[in-house]
Formats: C-alpha cells, structure tokens, sequence
C-alpha cells in the first residue's frame, strides 16, 4: 500500500525565514534522495500490535499520523505539511542554529488581554455605543465577526522593535480565523509573523494547555508573553506574565473585575510608559544578557533563556527588604504565600520581623503596629499592589502610587481569622 505526498504550497510564507525553513526540509530530503515534487511514500500494512517505541509518524493524512493516529504538528507553518519527530528535531536544531546566527531568540505572544482587546458588538454597553461611530486608528468594527478590537497602545511600535531581536510567533486560544483576522490587524504588512499564527486549530497539547511543541525552537532560546500563567503550566519558567488589557466592559466582567474598564473612563494606557513600553524594556535587557554579557566561553547554544529571565526578575527589587503586616494571618506560613515568593523572585528579601535593615512594610492598612512603626521610622509603606505592580511591569514602582488606607483604629498584630490572600487591583484602574 503506498501513498502519494505532493510537495507542500505555501499558505502565507514569503520570507527568507519561511525560505529557510524549507531549505531546510529539501536538505534533509536531499540526503535521503528524495528531490521530486511529488514521492511516493511506502506504507506499511496497519497491524494492531503493542510497540514499546515511540512512534516516528514517518507520514501523515488529514493531521493524522497513518501509523499510530495521533495528530501531527506545524500544519499552520506550510499547508499540507506535517512532520514526523525525527524530522522536527533535525529542523529545529538547524533553524535555531540560523536564528541564534543572527542574534535573535523566539518570542511566542498571546494575543487577548495582551496585544489586544475584543468585545462582540452585542456585548458592548451604553456607555461603549459611542465608539461604532469614533475615528481612531488603533480601534476597528470587524462587522463581518460582529466584533469590535482595540490594539493596545504602543502595539506597533513595540513589534518593530521586538522583531529586530526575537522571531515572534502568534499563539491564541481562539479559532483560526479570529486570530489570522487579529494577525492582519497587527502586522497589515505581513513583515513581523510571516504566517507564524498558531491558534487551539493548531496546536497539538491538551485542552486549556498551550505548549512549545508546536514552536519551531528550542525551549532554552523561547520567550513568552501572555496575561494567563495557568496556560503555560509546563512553561512557566518561559513566560512574562503581562498586566490585562481591559479596554471593554466586557473583559472586566469575563475576569469579575468590579470596576469601570478603560473604554467606560474614556481613557487608555499610555503609550510611553505603559504596559507593552515597559515589557520592550524587559525583552532588550534578555536578549542583551543573552548575547552579550554571558560566559564567552559558552557555547551560545548551550545558553539557555530561561536562566537570564530569573537573573533579570531579581533585578526588580534587588536591595529591598520586607516586612508584611495584616496581609496574611500571623499563624499562616507566609513563606509559602503568593506575595512573599514573589516578592523574592523579584530580588527582594522577606521578613517577619522589623528592624533598621527593613525598607518597606507591606499592609493594607495604616494603622497596624508595623505600618505605625514604618511611618514613624521613615520606611516606605505601599499597599500589596505594589510588589504586583512590580512583577507584571518586571520593573520597581514607585511607592508614592501604592498608598495605604488610614481606618479608624490601631490593630494589634495579632492573628486573623481568615486568609486574605492577595488583593490584585488592575493597574489600568491606576491610569
């Protein structure tokens, strides 16, 4: 039984990164002797036996591979095209290889809440009819999806830079469509993704999950951004978790946010100072250490990515020391908190108790004993929000936007009854 396979066509690619990709794949055929348009590919008789190897997936029909049936990988690369491990290996230690030649890493960006925001027109509320009728470069009317997007500021500017270091790749939750159509909004003239739009169309892990496995590199030289860390369970230590872009009612009410979103204030985020200019900032000083500032005696493709981004977050709030009070109960074991193990990810050094050495006292509340002693010691006193700030922006703020509220009477420091957890307060409701 045999199977013809014609040779691929392209479906967006024209790119010399897209040309060496397939370069690429005709040099693995041709050490194989397999340069004709179109090959016949022999295919054994199905046998329902056991196999203790992993299966190779030597061809593929409908993304299906024609020997085990499990689905194949990177169809949204080149339509028809679909690789077995053997070959995915091969490519993606040439490639990497060309990449990291040329000074550049990978960048996987989410789309939703990050470089973008949509609301289906139905959703859209009183205060939001306005914007059908509004002039602005940034928002469009997609009235054949019934949706309207907002690009978040800074967007453009911020892929012109990031492609001079890192080849990006969209990677959406959404249908394929959707996120072709968001790809054209963002990149109209095709110079940044060069087709490198994978949508859940695409990608080959389980459901809620995104993976890297449908990313032509090597995790060691990928870096993520995305608003949802819960995605990228097996890749956290890849992602920049970014602050949510909530320009539509709609995206407040979806994450149970109890506030006004942008588009209700009639205001946005900043271009200059806002969160896509911040996190540019984050990426050049990775690709920075990447290239430049490690061992020279290491091989750059032995570097791995993922170190550099832990050594930049401790940057963040390196030489601070905190103190907590009221944020979580006395008898809770605050070295497992969210806020204590971020605060050190970010460089700062936590403590129980005060002393001269303290810098900041972490509360919600002005009045506790600590947040009475900071005050009265000249140590800064921020709200929880701040450390939060810190580590979706990867950059210190400053203290004087994180005030704490003054209540009406001095709280011992003693034990509370409840957890209170961390109290993320979006920062575009701080615009």
């Amino acid at each position: 039984m045999s199977l013809v396979i014609a040779s691929p066509s392209p479906l967006h690619s024209t790119s010399t990164s897209s040309d060496y990709v397939f370069g690429a794949l005709l040099d693995f055929d041709s050490q194989r002797n397999k340069r004709r348009k179109t090959q016949k590919l022999e295919v054994p008789e199905l046998v329902l036996t056991k196999k203790k190897d992993k299966c190779k997936h030597p061809g593929s029909f409908g993304k299906i591979c024609i020997i085990c049936g499990e689905r194949v990988r990177f169809g949204y690369i080149h339509k028809s095209l679909r690789l077995g491990n053997d070959e995915i290996d091969r490519l993606r230690s040439a490639y990497m290889k060309n990449l990291l030649s040329q000074k550049k890493l990978y960048l996987v960006l989410d789309l939703d809440h990050t470089l973008l925001n949509s609301t289906h027109l139905i959703d859209l509320t009183p205060e939001e009819e306005h914007l059908k009728a509004q002039s602005d470069s940034s928002l469009f009317m997609l009235e054949s999806m019934d949706m309207m997007t907002k690009l978040r500021p800074f967007v453009h500017e911020f892929l012109k830079e990031a492609s001079k270091m890192f080849e990006m790749y969209i990677y959406t939750m959404g249908s394929r469509d959707y996120a072709l159509e968001m790809a054209k909004l963002l990149d109209p003239q095709g110079n940044y993704f060069n087709g490198r739009v994978i949508s859940r169309d695409d990608h080959n892990t389980q459901k809620h999950q995104k993976g890297l496995d449908v990313i032509l590199g090597q995790e060691s030289a990928v870096v993520i951004l995305d608003d949802s860390k819960n995605v990228w369970m097996k890749h956290k230590d890849n992602l920049i978790e970014m602050e949510r872009y909530h320009f539509f009612a709609s995206s407040c009410h979806q994450f149970g946010i109890n506030c006004k979103s942008l588009s209700q204030l009639k205001t946005d985020e900043t271009e200059h100072n806002g969160a896509l200019a911040s996190v540019l900032e984050r990426l050049r000083r990775i690709h920075h250490m990447f290239f430049e500032q490690l061992d020279d005696n290491l091989d750059v493709a032995s570097r791995d990515v993922r170190q550099v981004m832990k050594t930049v977050r401790k940057e963040v709030l390196e030489g601070c020391k905190i103190v907590f009070s009221r944020v979580f109960p006395t008898q809770f074991q605050a070295e497992t908190h969210v806020l204590w193990k971020m605060a050190e990810e970010l460089g700062a050094t936590c403590s129980r108790e005060i002393d001269a050495s303290v810098t900041h006292v972490v509360s919600k509340n002005a009045r506790t004993e600590k947040s009475l002693w900071a005050v009265k010691e000249q140590k800064f006193l921020v709200h929880p929000g701040w450390i939060e700030a810190a580590n979706f922006l990867w950059q210190k703020q400053p203290e004087e936007n994180f005030p704490v509220e003054r209540r009406q009477a001095v709280i011992l420091e003693e034990p509370s009854l409840t957890n209170e957890g961390s109290s993320q307060i979006p920062l575009a409701a701080m615009v």
